[in-house]
């Protein structure tokens, strides 16, 4: 026990990218793990994060100046959840330990993983040949959390080597190391080296969780005994027999991978994940079927709500976003500043809120014509560093802007005209307003024809759904942008750091 946190005789969803965001993490704490690690979350990137609450969403994000969310947690999670992170400097270390410190059970230092993108920074595998800066690194954290600090390491070519190396990390006051069974060099297809792990957990005397086995050893549950008794190890960590099919860590057995991908579409869907990293993860379980009827709709979906409708699952999706939409009413509404002359507002143009065809910009340009004024000007930037866009609108003369950043052009444009139609009080067109007659009756007609559904992105004008979905590609819940990308029909192979 430390900090509360058992790390003896416990199961737990090993640190995978791509894999480890939050819809899979409260799966496999649904499914009976004890604890789960959250993927590799690079300390450079972090430490410039803000940490938000999330109302709509009862999460807390740790949100990136690109407005990206780096690390999304909640409630359910908290005593249970690890934070591991790239690391090679112990007090920026510390920095982004203190940020996520009290929305989490754990620190998690990485020193496992081999990938170029982790060890060209001294950080992953790369700090194995460290042991300087690995003592420095652990007793800094430790040192200065109220929380307990582990690690994650891979062994070396020497099993004397490995023990050495691990009892000085004992000595630094970890709570727990998880090793990984593979050499630097070694991959999956490598055979797994118990007999490393077993000297090392007969070496120490903090808890030592196994990490390594799903190919070899693996299958279901009642594998996990066999591969904690074939390291001497206090727990076992899983990674690709978790990815695969996290019903792993079920007591009384495996269930259906159907039902285990709409249980975990569920959760993606409750906590608005991106859906390219649902979609990879997906695929992951469809594994062989992913060249199917199943497996090609679900490389082709483009949104959520494209998702949901592969797996039948749209009437679930609608009742969220009704929820979603509902919260975000509930909320107190924002206060408009104005400096320089120019009145803003932190607003977000969400498509989901809207009928189809029917967009605030639309609702602003047919009032101004209504008003005789001149038609409302759209001056737009970009951000050079992450490509995202604010627009500023003027209408009679006066100038309007959304605080926030969007992913594309248009909703940039749509923003700030969410903006002046709010500080107008002026109607906007949303879903359940009632019509202000200001959009002609021919487009309001198609928008009810088209709105059998509230997933009104699916049903966008096809330029708007086009440039949304080359957006979305540029916005990822890893920090390995060249890495991480999925593009459709891409099936990458996973790597557990």
């Amino acid at each position: 026990m430390a900090g509360g946190l058992c790390f003896r005789d416990i199961t737990a969803l090993a640190p995978m990218v791509r894999v480890g965001t939050l819809p899979m993490r409260l799966l496999a704490l649904d499914y009976g793990a004890d604890i789960v690690y959250c993927e590799e979350l690079i300390d450079i990137k972090m430490v410039q994060c803000e940490r938000v609450v999330n109302e709509e969403l009862d999460t807390v994000d740790f949100v990136a100046p690109d407005e990206r969310v780096m690390f999304r947690t909640c409630e359910r999670e908290r005593d249970r959840v690890v934070f591991q992170m790239g690391t090679a400097d112990p007090d920026r270390a510390l920095a982004v330990a203190r940020l996520v410190e009290k929305d989490v059970a754990a620190i998690d230092v990485n020193m496992g993983c081999p990938k170029e993108y982790s060890t060209k920074g001294g950080m992953g595998a790369a700090l194995l040949s460290d042991p300087d800066k690995i003592e420095a690194i652990l007793t800094k954290l430790v040192q200065g959390l109220t929380k307990p600090v582990t690690c994650k390491i891979r062994i070396l070519p020497s099993i004397q080597d490995t023990v050495s190396l691990v009892r000085r990390i004992e000595k630094t006051g970890v709570a727990a190391i998880a090793v990984h069974g593979r050499m630097r060099e070694e991959r999956p297809k490598h055979p797994l080296h118990c007999d490393f792990i077993r000297a090392v957990s007969g070496a120490v005397d903090v808890p030592v969780i196994a990490n390594g086995g799903s190919l070899d050893m693996v299958k279901s549950f009642e594998d996990v005994e066999v591969f904690r008794s074939a390291t001497g190890a206090s727990g076992v960590m899983l990674a690709r027999a978790a990815m695969w099919n996290p019903s792993v860590f079920r007591r009384q057995g495996l269930l259906p991978v159907q039902q285990v991908m709409e249980d975990y579409l569920r959760y993606a869907v409750r906590y608005d994940n991106h859906a390219f990293n649902t979609k990879y993860c997906l695929c992951q379980m469809l594994r062989d079927k992913v060249e199917s009827v199943m497996g090609k709709r679900v490389q082709t979906a483009q949104t959520l709500a494209d998702i949901c409708a592969a797996y039948g699952m749209q009437a679930f999706y609608e009742e969220v976003q009704l929820l979603l939409l509902s919260r975000r009413e509930r909320r107190p509404p924002e206060t408009p500043i104005t400096q320089g002359g120019v009145t803003t507002m932190a607003l977000r143009f969400h498509r989901r809120e809207y009928p189809p065809e029917i967009t605030p910009k639309m609702f602003l340009l047919e009032w101004s014509r209504k008003e005789k004024l001149e038609q409302p000007h759209y001056h737009t930037v970009d951000r050079p560093q992450d490509r995202l866009f604010q627009s500023t609108v003027t209408v009679d003369n006066k100038q309007y802007r959304s605080t926030l950043w969007e992913k594309s052009k248009k909703g940039a444009e749509q923003a700030a005209a969410v903006v002046c139609l709010r500080v107008l009080h002026l109607p906007e067109g949303r879903l359940g307003e009632e019509d202000s007659g200001l959009v002609g009756k021919r487009k309001r007609a198609a928008a009810t024809l088209l709105n059998g559904s509230t997933a009104a992105a699916a049903a966008a004008p096809q330029e708007e759904q086009e440039e949304e979905q080359e957006a979305n590609k540029k916005i990822h819940l890893s920090d390995r942008e060249a890495e991480t990308e999925v593009t459709t029909g891409n099936h990458h192979k996973p790597h557990t750091p």
